[in-house]
Parts: C-alpha cells; structure tokens; sequence
C-alpha cells in the first residue's frame, strides 16, 4: 500500500495514475457499447448519446490531468459522432480511435516518468491555513511594558477576552522572544531607560530581520505629530496615548488581528466523473476551502440540506440529468434561490455556454480549468453569498446572529438532539441596570457595553456554539454537549470577568454585570420548553440580588402546557 499524500502534487500525481489504471476498463465498455450499437439501427440510436458522453468525458478529464493526446482523440470522437449522419460513416474512424487510446494507455504506463504532474500543474501554490493548531479565536499577544499599574489592568482585560499574553518588561527579552516563537500582535510602550525611541527602533529592527510588518501598537506618554510620526514610519498599526483605556485598546488588538471569516468556504461538486470532481475538490481544498463531492444528480438535493455550501459547482453534461436540468431543480427551491451556481463543461460554442446558463447560473468555466480562475471564480461568489447572508441572519450592532436566525438554529440543533440522544444548555443573559447605564452615561456607552459582552461571549466559548443577541440587552446561547452544571461554571466565568471591565465614559469609569439563566435539553424538550425555562432562571438570578447565575428547577413550560389542559 503506498503513503498517503501529503501535497497538492502527490494527490495530484495519484489521481493521474489511477486516471490511467482504470482507463483499459472503460476503453472495454466502450468498445462494447460500439458493438452494440452496431447490431441494429434501434440499438445504434439509443447508445450513440453514451458513446457521445464517453468522449465527450473522457476528453475533459484527459486535459484537466495533462493528458493531452488521450484528449485529442477523444475530441475526434466526439467530433465523428456528431458529423455522422449513418452507422457506416463510422465504422472505420470508432474502432481506430480505441485502439490508440490503448496504445496511448499502455505507453504511459510503462513509462512512470510520464505520470508525473504536468508544469502547469507542478506550478499550482496556494496557501493553506490547515497547519494552524491554536484556537482560530484565541491570539498570541506580547505586551512589552514596564508600568506594573497599567500593566495588570492591561493583561486582565486581554484575558478576559480569552487572549494568550506573555509580559516582557525589557526590549531584549521582547526581541529575542518575537524572532524564537512570532506573536499575532504586540503592544509596546516606546519609553524605555534606553531612551524616548528604545521601543521603535526596536520594532524597526524586527521588521527588517522577519522581512514582514509586524502587527503592532505603540503605547506612548507623548501624542505629538514627530512622536506619531516615528511610530508610522516604525510600521506601526496603532498609536495610544497614556494612560490608555484598555477596552479601546481591546478592541484596536481584535480589528488588527481578527480574520474576515473564522468558517472556511463550503464548495459542493456534482460531476458524474469521480476522478475530475476529484482534481476540482484537490484544488480549492488546497485553497483552504471545505468541499464536498457526488457523483449522481439525483443525490445533490440531500448533499445540499446536509452541508450547505456557499457555492455549487456543476458538471453541464451528466447521464440521467444535466446540469442545466439539476439548477433548474435547484432554483424552484425558495431556500437555494440565491445559491450560487457555477457550470464545468469541455464545452466551447458560446452559444451553447449561453443557452445553458438561462436557469440564471453565476459562470461558465470551461475545462480544463485554470487552478486560479477557479479557486478566484469560486472564491468571489462564495464570499458574496455569505456576505448577502450575514446580512440577513446577524445582528447588525453586534455580529451576532439575530432572534429569528438564534431561534432557527436552536431548533435545527435540537432536531438532531432528538436522534443522536445528545445533551445541550441554553443560558438566557441580561445585562443588569442597563437602563441605568443609558440614562445615566448615554446611549454611546450602553452600546459599548452591548458589543463588549457580545465580543466575550465570542471570543470566550466555542466556534461551535450558537451566540445570538436576542433583543436590546438580552442574549441567548446553546453550549452544545454540556449539562446545565458545567454551562453555570462557563458562564459564571464569563460574569467575574465581565464585572471586571472598565467602561468609560464622559470622563467618568463605570463596571456593569449581567444575570443568568440556564436550562439543559432534554429536560426541557423544545426551543420553547428551553427558552422559557432558562427565562424563569434568569428572573430567580434577578430576584436573587443580580449578578448571579441561576440554573433552573422547576419545569415551567411543563407548568404553563398543564395550566392550558
């Protein structure tokens, strides 16, 4: 058995060897459909269309893999069948034609030089992001500071938000730290004993030994325009001035070092060749999306509901049912209306690429495609889709999902809960005093306390967790395979650390807390049943003092449907 492959061009090289091992198997099946369709004018009518697919497939595959004359002479296949107006216009050109493609065959087969990835395939890179191993969410932060008073409250702050921060109190541990294991940001004090510009030359000097612009922000006693302008030409991102509000400077770490999109675009292929799904799948999973193949159209509906791409990718000629067929199915669906569709076809007459395209597809990529054509084509109409549908589904303050998409998702969660026999809790979390907050310090900073406990709650649980913010001051969250214990001990976590943050705002410093109420599943066996239970936990917290996590004990929704009986 040989190793598996570890890059794009082994999986590329196996793919092309298989490609040539199945192709005396195929070759047969050919042959024998053309004796077939040789026996009578009946059966010659209703085989020529997979005489026709055979070439017509095994053309796009042969120079989606670099197999140039096993394409050739499959497109003069193709062409004859076409042209022919009867059986005998044939008999001459089909079983030629098989028979140099198995000379071809066995040629490159006996050759294992010739196996080998073409150039313009050898030439393919694209990053990938599949080596990272720390927490998508959670960032590499150096803080280099030797002011204990800012630098406590500093670090609090970073760690509350789920942040890995190493101190350094001088420039040489800092440097010689940033060149062993490279951080995702760093915040610097630029006043050091070795004097007012220790802390820029020092970034200087890393740029130029990493050969890349370090993420970083620049803490200084002094605001004017030379001090900034040093920080700037240092390469600096961000600039603050002592003493620094660290929940703005929180917020500076995150939009530096925040991702566009923690969730990898979702492709899924329908292309009745495996081997070429295969070689499409190869390429934009190397560009660090997730993709999903069938081989059968009648098998992409149920592909569709269960992995929900952001994009389909579809073959235009297939047996049973053609691409344009398929979308044509796909688009009476309201739910996949906007769904993103993009034809794989040999096919070159634009007037056929055209006629093809009236079910309202995206694109037509023509095999063989060009990997950064596609990976681009797949890239831009996938990140639009999502783009199109956060809009739709997030809170717009927040980045959270809204109430009805919370809702939705909760009830999927749930439904699957039932057949897998699986546990989750839902905690209902209100800010407290928040009316208060608004009255007393304005609406500005009750929206930043809002975002604030929405950035913890993100950065804090699992990417895997449905967060939503679920109207004003109140949030909703399912903790996925948890016990209503465990999900108190999570939140209540959350609560110390959120007490904790310093807001600010006229001048003035506030802290605000907020209460909680979980309830687990299956105990309450619904949406609702969890919803109204973890509800009337939350008001035992608020009845008991506020700044509590409650869990609840008594069956309320179970109440409410008896009281209704």
């Amino acid at each position: 058995m040989s190793p598996p492959a570890s890059t794009l061009h082994d999986k590329l090289n196996q793919l092309r060897q298989r490609f040539i091992d199945q192709l005396p198997a195929r070759l047969q099946q050919a042959a024998t459909l053309w004796q077939q369709s040789r026996a009578s004018a009946p059966a010659e009518a209703r085989l020529a269309p997979e005489l026709h697919r055979f070439f017509h497939s095994l053309k796009g595959t042969g120079r989606s893999l670099g197999f140039e004359r096993i394409a050739m002479l499959a497109d003069q296949g193709e062409e004859a069948l076409t042209a022919a107006t009867a059986p005998h216009d044939l008999e001459h050109t089909i079983p030629w034609l098989l028979q140099q493609l198995g000379e071809e065959q066995q040629r490159l087969q006996s050759q294992p030089g010739q196996r080998k990835a073409l150039a313009t395939l050898n030439s393919v890179e694209f990053s990938s992001n599949s080596t990272q191993v720390r927490n998508k969410r959670q960032r590499l932060i150096y803080l280099c500071d030797d002011e204990p008073d800012q630098v406590s409250q500093l670090l609090h702050h970073l760690r509350c938000f789920g942040h890995e921060v190493i101190h350094f109190e001088d420039t040489d541990a800092f440097f010689n730290a940033v060149l062993t294991r490279r951080p995702d940001a760093i915040i610097m004090d630029v006043q050091f004993p070795q004097g007012n510009t220790a802390g820029t030359e020092t970034l200087t000097s890393l740029n130029k030994l990493t050969g890349e612009r370090l993420s970083s922000i620049v803490l200084s006693a002094h605001g004017d325009f030379y001090s900034r302008l040093s920080a700037v030409r240092a390469g600096c991102n961000g600039y603050f001035t002592k003493p620094v509000k660290p929940l703005d400077l929180l917020l500076a770490v995150d939009e530096l070092t925040a991702p566009p999109d923690d969730e990898p675009l979702r492709v899924l292929i329908v292309d009745d060749e495996p081997d070429i799904a295969t070689y499409h799948a190869l390429l934009l999973e190397e560009a660090g999306m997730v993709v999903h193949q069938v081989n059968h159209p009648a098998d992409a509906l149920r592909a569709l509901d269960r992995f929900s791409p952001d994009l389909l990718l579809v073959d235009v000629y297939m047996p049973v049912c053609s691409g344009e067929e398929l979308a044509n199915i796909i688009r009476q669906q309201p739910e996949y209306v906007g769904l993103p569709i993009i034809y794989l076809s040999s096919e070159t007459d634009s007037q056929k690429q055209l006629s093809a395209m009236t079910a309202g597809v995206e694109a037509f990529i023509t095999k063989p495609v060009i990997p950064e054509e596609l990976v681009s084509a797949v890239r831009l109409r996938a990140e639009r889709l999502r783009l199109l549908r956060s809009l739709m589904t997030r809170d717009s303050m927040t980045g959270l999902f809204n109430h009805s998409t919370t809702t939705d998702l909760i009830g999927k969660t749930l439904s699957q809960a039932h057949r897998d026999n699986s546990q989750h809790a839902m905690a209902m979390i209100d800010i407290d005093h928040f009316k208060e907050v608004n009255d007393t310090h304005g609406h500005l900073a009750g929206d930043q306390v809002i975002i604030t406990l929405a950035r913890l709650l993100k950065t804090r649980l699992r990417a895997s967790d449905i967060i939503g913010r679920y109207g004003g001051e109140e949030f909703v969250v399912l903790l996925k395979g948890i016990n209503a214990e465990r999900a108190a001990e999570l939140i209540d976590e959350l609560r110390n650390d959120f007490e904790l943050v310093d807001f600010h705002a006229g001048g003035e410093c506030f802290n605000c807390t907020f209460s909680a109420g979980i309830s687990s599943f299956p105990d309450s066996p619904s949406t609702e049943a969890l919803r109204l239970n973890a509800d009337q936990a939350l008001y035992l917290a608020k009845h008991q003092g506020r700044n509590k996590v409650a869990i609840s004990t008594e069956p309320e929704y179970d109440r409410h449907q008896t009281s209704h009986q």
